[in-house]
């Protein structure tokens, strides 16, 4: 039994954010959040005490000092400390409230009331450990970008959508929400597929309407009967621009896609990977330092 935890606050650029997230679960963090401080962001991220040594966490910091000047962003200040068991799983919730986003969406922490009168597309959400909570500007600019894509209602009851590395599922309900007949998602984190599997229920949403399982491009290729609609794709550049080449296995002539995880300073080699492999950027939305590309086929 876990008696104590490390909490874990790193202050960064906010562009950081996600290579931050990335590098924590990497670290084996189980829950994680941020919180905005000025032009920074505080992210916090929780971790049982015997998972790590003092030792190990002053490599974790150096780690996310590299990472911050491998891409030319200020270096983030980390500091850690211990709280009890039962204060750990709370904590990071005290942080987060509802935030509309885009002109549909309302996110909604699942253990605070619904606004009253809303007239938004309520998105419940309860991540844990998962990326995805709405707050991160990729996040928002893939939602915007659904909102877009799939604005006539009757119409998106007839499109099926892939959602590729899908986190805590977000973007994939964001979709069903929006009148989306079904989504496909992978993700290679177990955890976070437990997440997704568990907002469905809490938004309400039938299991044929949302299939998740742990895997990559491979897994998603096997579980579609027939080429998808749209997909969506908010990882990492590095594994956007590995993964560009399969993603014509699920797709037909008017398939589009919505990318994003991409700084600025990396859109051209992700839109070059891109066009190389018969896609067209269609437009490149911009927020903060990050930018979402919606594609589709040349």
């Amino acid at each position: 039994m876990v008696n104590s935890w490390w909490e874990i606050q790193v202050l960064c650029d906010a562009a950081l954010d996600d290579l931050i997230f990335w590098r924590l679960e990497e670290f084996g963090c189980r829950g994680t959040s941020n919180e905005v401080k000025g032009h920074s962001y505080l992210v916090r991220a929780y971790l049982p005490q015997e998972d790590a040594q003092l030792l190990d966490l002053a490599a974790l910091a150096i780690n996310l000092r590299q990472d911050a000047l491998s891409v030319g962003l200020p270096v983030p200040v980390t500091q850690w400390n211990l709280i009890d068991e039962e204060d750990w799983s709370s904590s990071w919730k005290d942080h987060w409230q509802p935030e509309e986003i885009g002109d549909r969406f309302l996110i909604n922490p699942a253990w605070i009331p619904v606004p009253e009168g809303t007239d938004r597309l309520v998105i419940r959400l309860d991540p844990g450990a998962a990326f995805g909570t709405g707050a991160h500007a990729t996040t928002q600019l893939c939602l915007e970008s659904l909102e877009m894509r799939l604005g006539d209602r009757e119409e998106a009851s007839q499109k099926i959508i892939a959602d590729v590395g899908c986190g805590s599922g977000i973007l994939s309900i964001g979709a069903l929400l929006l009148g989306a007949q079904r989504v496909y998602a992978v993700d290679t984190d177990s955890m976070a597929i437990k997440a997704t599997m568990s907002n469905r229920k809490l938004n309400g949403l039938d299991a044929d309407r949302l299939i998740a399982e742990r895997g990559s491009m491979q897994q998603l290729i096997e579980l579609c009967p027939e080429p998808v609609d749209g997909f969506l794709c908010n990882i990492l550049a590095e594994i956007v621009i590995d993964l560009t080449p399969h993603f014509g296995a699920i797709a037909k002539p008017g398939t589009w896609g919505i990318i994003s995880g991409v700084l600025m300073d990396q859109a051209k080699p992700v839109a070059d990977t891109l066009e190389q492999n018969g896609w067209i950027v269609a437009t490149l939305w911009r927020r903060q330092e990050w930018c979402c590309f919606n594609i589709r086929r040349a």
